[in-house]
């Protein structure tokens, strides 16, 4: 039996999922969480063997559960099941160690083979997302990110400095970078270039 957690912010989709998969002899949803904060506390209480979430949800999003998890190196393997088809989400998840990766609109048997699939210690990653993925890098590095993310809800670069701990020269350098790699012609276009390809 493998033992779920579905996190999933939409009531509707939730439900849908967690129907599905209970209809699954070898598969038990121990639980189910509309955020991610209730979601990490259902697999400190449950310990399930798997947690089926979404990227986007109040609280911690599927991507910081998937980064906890792999921190706290908890036996719990992940798949993520959204609707966002951006190729830096995936690279970003296959880093936190998300063994699956589907997309919302995928053949349900697809979710539950997946299922298995990762519970077994395999990958399961829509093929088309990971062709996408491969084929085009996040040009950033982890500094120009940071940078931009804060440029991108309105801080201005003495902003960034303060909370970052550098310099406004500093700022202004690793924001320039970042146009820059995106071809972009300001930060404000820049951050929603970055955005769009799942890269912040």
């Amino acid at each position: 039996m493998i033992r779920l957690v579905l996190a999933e912010d939409q009531a509707m989709v939730r439900g849908a999922l967690g129907a599905l998969l209970g209809l699954e002899a070898d598969l038990d949803v121990v639980a189910s969480a509309a955020d991610g904060e209730a979601a990490w506390r259902a697999l400190q209480a449950h310990s399930p063997d798997l947690l089926v979430t979404d990227i986007e949800m109040p609280g911690l999003s599927g991507l910081e559960l998937a980064q906890r998890i792999q921190r706290q190196q908890l036996p719990v393997r992940v798949v993520i099941v959204t609707t966002f088809a951006r190729p830096g989400f995936l690279r970003r998840a296959l880093d936190a160690g998300v063994g699956g990766y589907l997309l919302k609109d995928a053949p349900p048997q697809r979710l539950i083979e997946a299922i298995r699939q990762v519970h077994r210690g395999g990958r399961a990653i829509d093929p088309e997302l990971a062709l996408e993925a491969w084929s085009e890098a996040d040009p950033l590095n982890d500094r120009e990110r940071q940078v931009l993310r804060l440029a991108g809800e309105g801080a201005s670069a003495g902003d960034i400095a303060t909370q970052l701990g550098l310099s406004s020269g500093t700022v202004r350098n690793y924001l320039s970078e970042a146009i820059g790699k995106l071809g972009a012609g300001n930060r404000i276009e820049a951050a929603r270039l970055a955005r769009q390809k799942g890269w912040l």
